[in-house]
């Protein structure tokens, strides 16, 4: 893997954890739940009992949020490189339900190891989880075709 693909995949990690990052944050605003990611994480670091400041622990928040979509990301990737899954919308959603799923169970286990009681609504943060991550999966799929068609354009020297 070039550094260009690197680039490339860390990009599209940005925006498609951005994008999902803001779908969460609208259901969170919408059902008046705390559904963010970042900040459950977040609460989940103040839970281990590492002594750091509040905005120590929110930064890390978002940034293993970004970690976490990057290897999302790059998981994807390699199923459509090396042609474990086409590169379409059944296969997207496939990956969506996959990654939700995870998602769920990863959430779960980080409750359970931190002993997490956060007032909210479990089986709501679940739910809008696994829809956030079909969301990051189109997300992905839709800027991994726009960076193949521009690489076309670009290596071909295509000018409109």
């Amino acid at each position: 893997m070039d550094v260009y693909v690197i680039i490339e995949l860390l990009l599209i990690s940005i925006g498609a954890t951005s994008a999902m990052t803001w779908f969460s944050y609208a259901m969170s605003g919408s059902f008046r739940e705390l559904y963010r990611e970042p900040v459950l994480l977040s609460f989940a670091l103040e839970r281990t009992n590492i002594n750091h400041s509040q905005s120590y622990q929110e930064k890390w928040g978002w940034l293993m949020h970004y970690i976490i979509g990057f290897l999302f990301v790059m998981g994807y990737h390699i199923m459509w490189v090396e042609n474990i899954l086409p590169l379409t919308l059944l296969s997207t959603l496939i990956l969506g339900v996959t990654s939700g799923a995870i998602g769920i169970f990863s959430w779960i286990f980080i409750f359970k190891i931190t002993r997490y009681r956060a007032p909210i609504d479990f089986n709501g943060c679940y739910i809008q989880l696994f829809f956030a991550h079909i969301f990051f999966a189109l997300v992905v799929a839709s800027f991994n075709s726009i960076s193949e068609i521009l690489s076309i354009v670009v290596n071909n020297h295509i000018i409109f």
